[in-house]
């Protein structure tokens, strides 16, 4: 069974309670996971609160962090198989992407390994005489982590190292249905001798666990990664003592290809943007806009490419893409299906369960495209998280524009051109944080990543992403102290 890890120790569920883990790809029992709830939240709070007020990590020098984190990375990549085999037996994603995520996770370590101490203050030359002023970044104390089931380890990383590095204490919480990969990389970093206390990992719900995260006054800040309305929640609660929040809430992120674009490679990423891991992706290109000269060629070609994806077992070489997630998810796919039909949009292909004998038993779904969509349907406007790729035209720059801010949400974008000016015109107008250009889905530790509007706050990755975990300290000096003799 799979424990929780709280001050140092491997712990069932205080109530004994248990979860089934079940593979996406044929329902079979792969785990059973300690099913945690408010009491075991606040038991691993308060390990980490303790581990915070009175341990050394915080003030541990940073070259010393910087050691254990970077022996984390080490440590990943020895077991990077076998963490890839979890991550695809919990997720249903092909082993092929899983072991590049282990390789991408293995480099955030790396990274905040790397900047931990790379932050000595700032001086500020103070206008008062006989002075010194400084700024310095201090951990923000005691991190709630909430990670979404997408990409359970992945997003784990990009919020343990900053935290770690920060020399924050922290209490992890993956998403109930794929915690393998966290368990196994939380042994990880026991191996690396990170102090108990220092690292806490909880098991259960986002209505329990992940509640009294949010909601707890002993902590100092939370961390979500996931859906809008789930967010709202964690924000809500956040206010019971006003703690720093970092929020990424996914988005419904426009590819926009002009006339002049390369068509076989627009074409071959336009497929990659919406269909890779059957479209659950918080950065999915889900919104296809075509100019209105190359849409009819451009949309047959896509639908005769779409019809020859491989979907099966991850761990088969000639898989291309998954299954969903769960049943409950494929049923929230299917009724987008129906909304679309419904709101007028042409159903091209796909859009049903597919027929093939030895996919029956997982939640499997077929790559699916509406065309004449317009910016007022649902199926445009929402975030679907499956493979369903809605199709816009447009006839200018500025319609482009127009039509790919017209959403709440601001994750990331991409357009495709030659044209190099245009090209800089139309990221300077995007309202999103990541505008890729004849590209699609690349990110790195080293540059941030967060969105505008509904997209969530904050940002992880890159400099910013340590940011988040550190507050800020003006600290003055007067090297001449003296009386004032205002009051006499």
């Amino acid at each position: 069974m799979r424990s929780m890890y709280i001050n140092g120790k491997w712990v069932p569920a205080e109530s004994g309670e248990t979860r089934t883990i079940l593979d996406p790809f044929n329902q079979e029992t792969i785990a059973l996971a300690a099913e945690g709830n408010e009491v075991d939240a606040q038991a691993a709070i308060h390990a980490a609160r303790e581990a915070f007020d009175q341990g050394d990590w915080s003030c541990t020098p940073a070259p010393e962090r910087e050691k254990r984190i970077l022996k984390i990375a080490e440590l990943i990549e020895r077991d990077q198989q076998e963490l890839a085999e979890l991550e695809t037996l919990d997720t249903g994603k092909t082993l092929t992407e899983s072991l590049a995520d282990m390789a991408d996770i293995a480099e955030v370590f790396r990274y905040y390994g790397g900047l931990a101490d790379k932050d000595g203050g700032e001086v500020i030359e103070s206008p008062i005489p006989e002075s010194r002023s400084k700024v310095v970044r201090e951990p923000v104390g005691v991190c709630g982590q909430i990670t979404p089931w997408n990409y359970p380890l992945l997003q784990a990383a990009w919020k343990l190292a900053p935290a770690l590095a920060a020399g924050n204490t922290l209490i992890i919480k993956p998403s109930e249905i794929t915690p393998l990969t966290t368990v196994k990389v939380t042994e990880l970093i026991e191996e690396a001798g990170i102090p108990a206390g220092v690292v806490n990992l909880v098991l259960g719900s986002g209505a329990s666990t992940g509640q009294k995260l949010a909601e707890s006054s002993q902590v100092d800040l939370i961390s979500f990664t996931g859906g809008i309305e789930t967010g709202r929640k964690v924000m809500t609660a956040a206010t019971a003592n006003f703690k720093k929040i970092a929020l990424e809430l996914g988005g419904k992120n426009p590819n926009i290809v002009f006339e002049d674009a390369d068509f076989e490679t627009a074409l071959d990423q336009a497929m990659n943007a919406v269909f890779f891991h059957a479209g659950q992706v918080c950065s999915a290109g889900a919104r296809l806009l075509v100019q209105d000269s190359l849409h009819d060629d451009f949309v047959k070609a896509l639908i005769e490419r779409t019809k020859r994806i491989k979907l099966g077992n991850g761990f088969n070489e000639s898989t291309q893409s998954g299954p969903l997630i769960s049943e409950r998810h494929r049923e929230k796919v299917e009724n987008y299906v129906r909304i679309g039909i419904e709101e007028g949009a042409n159903l091209r292909i796909g859009g049903k369960r597919p027929e093939a004998e030895e996919l029956q038993a997982g939640f499997f779904f077929e790559p699916t495209i509406f065309t004449e969509c317009t910016s007022g349907m649902r199926i445009v406007q929402e975030e679907t998280f499956g493979p369903l790729l809605t199709i816009e035209r447009f006839s200018t720059e500025d319609e482009a524009v127009q039509l790919a801010n017209d959403t709440i949400y601001g994750l990331a974008g991409a357009v495709w051109t030659k044209d190099s000016r245009k090209a800089e015109r139309m990221a300077s107008q995007l309202r999103m944080g990541t505008v890729w250009i004849n590209d699609f889905h690349p990110y790195f530790a080293q540059a941030p990543w967060g969105g505008y509007k509904s997209s969530g706050i904050g940002r992880e990755l890159g400099k910013q992403g340590l940011e988040e975990y550190t507050e800020v300290k003006h600290v003055f000096e007067n090297t001449a102290p003296a009386p004032l003799h205002w009051f006499k």
